[in-house]
Parts: C-alpha cells; sequence; structure tokens
C-alpha cells in the first residue's frame, strides 16, 4: 500500500462505504494496483467499530472478488495466450516454457483458484491464468465462488473482532506477511512434483552415466 495510504482509505470508506469494498477488490481483480486486502480489512474494521454493517461488508467483498474474478477468466480465455506469448518474449522465455506452465497451471487450476484469494498476485493472475489454461467455465466458477467466499469471510470477520485489540496498521501489515509466506508454500506447492522429477531424472542420468565404462 506504497502510493494510498490507510487514513486515505480509511476516509473513503467513510464517505463511500461498500462501493468502496466491492469496487476495490472487483478493480484489484481486474489488474489495477489497489490494495485488495487493506481495503477489506478496513471494511471489516469499521464494520466492528459500527460504522458499516457486517453482512453488507462481507457481501460486497465476495461480490467484488467473484464479479472481478470471472471477468478476469474471459480476459484470458480470449485474448491472454497472445498477451501472455509477447510477455514471454519479453522476458526471453520461449513459447515451449510457456506451454509447459500452461499445462502444469491447468493440472492444478481449481487449487489455484481456491486458494489464490489469500495472495495479492495469485487474486490477480489466477483468473486470467484459469481462462488461458482452458479450465471450463463451471468448474471456474465454482471455486472462484467458494475461494471469494472464503477469503471475505475470513478476512472481514478478522478485521472486525481483531481490529478490537490489535491496531489496524499492524493488523494490514500481519496478513500481508502471512500472504507472503502462503505464497511461497502455494508455488512450492505447485511445482515440487515437477522440480522433484527434474532431478530425479537427473539423478538417474548421473547413474547411468557413473556405470558406463
Amino acid at each position: 500500500m506504497d502510493w494510498i495510504s490507510l487514513d486515505t482509505l480509511q476516509t473513503l470508506a467513510h464517505q463511500y462505504g461498500y462501493w468502496v469494498v466491492c469496487l476495490g477488490i472487483l478493480f484489484e481483480n481486474l489488474g489495477l494496483p489497489l490494495p485488495g486486502e487493506a481495503i477489506v480489512l478496513v471494511g471489516g474494521f469499521l464494520a466492528g467499530e459500527g460504522d458499516l454493517n457486517y453482512w453488507a461488508v462481507l457481501g460486497c467483498a465476495i461480490a467484488g472478488s467473484t464479479i472481478g474474478g470471472t471477468c478476469g477468466y474471459w480476459v484470458g480465455y480470449y485474448g491472454g495466450w497472445p498477451l501472455l506469448s509477447k510477455v514471454g518474449k519479453w522476458f526471453n522465455i520461449s513459447e515451449e516454457r510457456l506451454l509447459t506452465l500452461k499445462e502444469s497451471f491447468s493440472t492444478k487450476a481449481a487449487r489455484t483458484v481456491l486458494l489464490g484469494r489469500f495472495i495479492a498476485l495469485l487474486r490477480i493472475f489466477a483468473s486470467p491464468l484459469a481462462g488461458i489454461a482452458g479450465m471450463p467455465f463451471r468448474s471456474f466458477f465454482l471455486f472462484n465462488t467458494l475461494g471469494a467466499v472464503l477469503w471475505a469471510v475470513v478476512m472481514v470477520t478478522l478485521a472486525f473482532f481483531a481490529g478490537e485489540i490489535i491496531p489496524l496498521a499492524r493488523l494490514i501489515t500481519s496478513v500481508s506477511q502471512f500472504g507472503l509466506l502462503v505464497l511461497v508454500a502455494i508455488m512450492g506447492w505447485l511445482f515440487w512434483p515437477r522440480l522433484h522429477a527434474l532431478l530425479r531424472k537427473g539423478s538417474l542420468q548421473e547413474a547411468g552415466e557413473s556405470e558406463s565404462p
């Protein structure tokens, strides 16, 4: 939350209430650099203070997250692969490598869409990647909605109760740090099977070379 201060975010939430929560999460899911976690936590905190209604904040967070994720899916489905190919060329990533990553995502798309809600980067990229990978929309909609509900319930409820005993700024920092740890864990979860296979292949090759005359 570098370009928007917590005080500014609280002021906007006081002035525009539920619109800030709903649209803030929606636009963050579409790729705008908005602090989605902070927005939802501020909404939950204000609900705990009695300035907003808990259920309305929760509903707005779920709606914004679900709609934003669905829009991201269709962006990826209809136009994401050409864009991803261009980005790959900028970073000198071959199309074969991108196809491998796409296939790897396809096998774990449901889990990534569901759990990706808790990490800022995955909240933005998981939905377009699901569209690019050709994940069936019914499956995506199910896991996207479940993820949105789970994430919103955890974040809004956490701020609603913890905001009374923990300063809001510290709460936001702690949640962001936790999200980073979850990101590392998920990345390890996603790529460990492939990394393990490569290491095993390398070990077998070395063993074969050592046994050959």
